[in-house]
């Protein structure tokens, strides 16, 4: 086992992320099908880690904190791209989405529970493979696989929910991109929004200027509200709430952007700005790396043929509901095909997943405000509470 300390660790992953931005350059197929250049570059690395590992027994072992800490700068950032007004005009859409993800996680668990009953398995393991890995990701699924242990007799409830939230974040971040891509243009659709794009920026505007000022601010900002995020979270702690601390990072974000005009007109606000666009892309690029790049795939090997057939069905859900529901609720518009993207990376992999696909797809066609808004929202606050109470609908009726 050879272990890398953080500086190895952001050298490898930017090493990484150079490598999806080359294969992205050289390759059409990515850039036309949207596919997110930190899921190419990680999972390229991911397989180059298996085959060492394969043929000469060598592991890595990478230093996550880093990883937890850009999860934590990028939720800030998109808190603070996140305007009280934009946030109003989008509180009918937000609604919407989230009954039919509350709607969805029913759906994929029924999905997972027969999909694992066809097979001749225990029902209780299909929920391993339905929302708690693939709407809940990796963190859901530790956080419920002692739970399937000690409760429910599942001795590799564990290993069995890390696969499936393995698979369903690859698949997650190759799939959203060319499903927002057929319905742009199947429908003919385009954007909107005179607004930049949130993560990023389009192909043609690689080349614009960021000023040192602007970047201080933006950083000077960004600390501030993750300082104010980690206090938060200590509060919501001592009052009996547990959330992911990237979630009150993500609000302390929105009510500092919101804040500050009202405070003196004379603070500039990084909201909508270049710089922390770039900050995003930047901060959401080198998680998905070290995400992508540090999955140890040859532990899955034991479950691949059961695990795909699971796989196979809740991929074939999300594609019909995204076209024939979650599409047409949102619109049927530019909007809602950039929110379909994000779906899909929700419902299989992660939020950062969804927000990928989302930052793949309007860095080639325009900005989408409103699916920023809504999807990390949904994403960062209320799947992980909703997904806990479907799971434990199922649990007892199951049990």
């Amino acid at each position: 086992m050879t272990e890398l300390d953080p500086r190895q660790t952001l050298i490898l992953a930017i090493l990484v992320l150079f490598a999806g931005k080359w294969f992205t350059s050289k390759i059409a197929f990515l850039r036309e099908n949207n596919i997110p250049e930190p899921v190419t570059g990680g999972l390229v690395a991911a397989l180059l880690f298996t085959v060492a590992h394969l043929l000469f027994d060598a592991s890595f072992d990478f230093a996550l904190q880093i990883r937890d800490a850009l999860l934590l700068v990028f939720f800030t950032t998109i808190g603070l791209s996140t305007r009280i007004s934009t946030l109003i005009a989008g509180g009918k859409h937000l609604v919407i989405l989230l009954l039919a993800v509350i709607v969805y996680l029913f759906i994929q668990n029924t999905v997972g529970v027969l999909a694992v009953v066809a097979q001749g398995y225990p029902p209780l393991k299909g929920l391993l493979g339905g929302s708690v890995s693939m709407s809940g990701g990796h963190g859901t699924t530790i956080a419920w696989a002692p739970v399937f242990t000690n409760d429910y007799g599942i001795t590799n409830a564990l290993e069995i929910g890390v696969t499936f939230a393995t698979f369903g974040l690859i698949i997650g971040g190759i799939l959203g991109g060319p499903l927002a891509r057929f319905l742009i243009q199947r429908h003919k659709l385009e954007a909107t929004s005179e607004e930049a794009i949130e993560v990023g920026f389009k192909y043609e505007q690689q080349e614009e200027q960021i000023g040192v000022d602007h970047m201080l601010m933006s950083m000077l900002t960004i600390a501030i509200a993750v300082g104010i995020g980690i206090e938060l979270n200590l509060l919501l702690e001592m009052l009996g709430f547990k959330l992911p601390l990237f979630v009150a990072c993500l609000f302390s974000g929105i009510v500092l952007t919101n804040i500050m005009p009202l405070i003196s007109p004379k603070l500039t606000c990084p909201a909508g700005t270049p710089t922390l666009s770039l900050v995003s892309e930047l901060s959401l690029g080198l998680f998905l790396a070290i995400s992508l790049m540090s999955l140890r795939l040859w532990t899955i090997t034991d479950y691949l043929g059961p695990i795909l057939f699971v796989i196979l069905a809740q991929v074939a859900m999300v594609i019909l509901y995204v076209n024939f529901v979650v599409f047409r609720i949102m619109g049927s518009n530019y909007e809602a095909a950039v929110i379909a993207s994000g779906f899909t990376g929700l419902s299989l992999g992660a939020t950062p997943t969804a927000i990928a696909n989302m930052a793949a797809v309007t860095k080639h066609y325009g900005a989408a405000p409103l699916a920023f808004i809504i999807i990390p929202l949904i994403g960062a606050f209320f799947v992980d509470l909703s997904n806990a109470l479907v799971i434990q609908v199922f649990l007892n009726i199951l049990d």
